[in-house]
């Protein structure tokens, strides 16, 4: 069923960032159809068995069609172009509409959750019907398919956003289920925890809603991006020659579809300057088009080639590596002056690290002058944005 309607909705005709809209509107509107179709027929079902767990759960089914609506707005306005006040384009609608999404399903969640305890304090008899039960059964099919379906396109296109409606409808499948087995303790054992087992669906509910929350909270706040994305950019930047080291590297999110990125290449500093910038245009194009993000690169010069400097770097390293060995050191340089050696350098410390800039950079001047009476070291501290 996913793939035929996949087939023949998706035309792979159009550009990536047109089929990434249709699938996202695609995914909304099958969101929409199947779960009002599903509030329909069980609220009907909680209604002639005077069920509050069934009605509970006929209204987290509602409360996903309202999801379905803002994911579809979602996509919708993140497909708008870059304009004037917003240069890097609308990608982050889809991460607020997933936030607004969560939303919905917390408030749903505490109002079902107050009717359950109203629901325990003051019970009902509960009548048993089968096509109630039936309903019950055919929604647990259709979230599961929904699921799948979800999953699926989410997987496609890398969309957060579907990934947690996805689980949203993984978790009705478990609510749904502990409704089901509340209708059957009733009827066989005629003991009503038809409220209690609306407690549990509600619990769900919140769940869900808490955990959507942050899923899609987090890429607006800013998170760091993937160890492995980040390690295959570094090992495609130095596999270009003239390429000595990579440090800084900074990866900006503005949505699924917009990613910029920043970097520092380290290049002998006795390199044609000309060469070496073609060389650095050329890897801007190429990390462009295989990892579909726009990337600026900022050369630092290195001098490896005298032999003093060569021995201070190995030294100054080590000395670095002392006092944390996941400190890690770049942008050296040796300037002489009036018998002083000034030591310019750049220290990477990766969170987490409790010490302030100020005391790393202290530790490392002491043992710095401990290699020689001359030696000054001019130490920057830099905060790594990547893992």
């Amino acid at each position: 069923m996913t793939d035929f309607i996949l087939k023949h909705f998706i035309k792979s005709s159009t550009t990536e960032e047109e089929i990434r809209k249709k699938y996202g509107i695609l995914s909304g509107y099958v969101g929409i159809i199947c779960n009002v179709i599903l509030f329909t027929v069980k609220f009907f079902a909680g209604v002639i068995t005077h069920s509050v767990s069934i009605t509970a759960d006929a209204l987290n089914n509602l409360s996903d069609a309202g999801s379905s609506v803002a994911t579809l707005l979602g996509f919708k306005l993140a497909d708008r172009p870059a304009d004037k006040e917003h240069p890097f384009g609308h990608g982050r609608y889809e991460y607020i509409s997933g936030f607004v999404v969560s939303l919905i399903i917390i408030l749903m969640g505490i109002e079902l959750l107050k009717a359950s305890f109203e629901k325990i304090l003051s019970p009902q008899q509960i009548d048993f019907k089968m096509i109630s039960f039936l309903i019950m059964l055919c929604s647990i099919a259709v979230k599961l398919w929904l699921c799948f379906f979800n999953k699926k396109v989410g997987n496609i296109i890398c969309s957060a956003t579907l990934q947690a409606t996805a689980m949203d409808s993984l978790s009705d499948v478990v609510a749904t289920s502990a409704v089901i087995i509340g209708m059957l303790v009733n009827h066989f054992f005629h003991f009503n925890i038809d409220g209690y087992m609306g407690v549990i669906v509600a619990l769900f509910i919140l769940y869900t809603g808490i955990t959507t929350a942050k899923d899609t909270l987090n890429p607006l706040l800013g998170t760091a991006p993937p160890y492995d994305l980040i390690e295959e950019m570094k090992k495609e930047v130095l596999s270009y020659d003239g390429i000595l080291g990579v440090h800084d590297l900074i990866v900006h999110s503005y949505g699924a579809e917009k990613k910029l990125v920043s970097l520092h290449a380290e290049v002998s500093a006795q390199s044609d300057i000309l060469k070496i910038h073609e060389v650095i245009d050329t890897i801007e194009r190429d990390i462009k088009q295989k990892f579909m993000c726009d990337a600026v690169i900022h050369m630092d010069p290195v001098d490896m080639e005298d032999e003093q400097t060569k021995q201070l770097y190995h030294k100054i390293k080590l000395t670095v590596k002392d006092i944390d060995d996941s400190f890690n050191m770049h942008d050296f340089r040796v300037v002489k002056s009036m018998g002083e050696v000034k030591l310019f350098f750049d220290v990477a410390v990766p969170f987490p690290c409790q010490q302030s800039n100020g005391e790393i950079a202290e530790k490392i001047k002491c043992n710095v002058e401990k290699l020689g009476e001359n030696y000054i070291a001019n130490i920057t501290i830099d905060r790594l944005y990547t893992p």
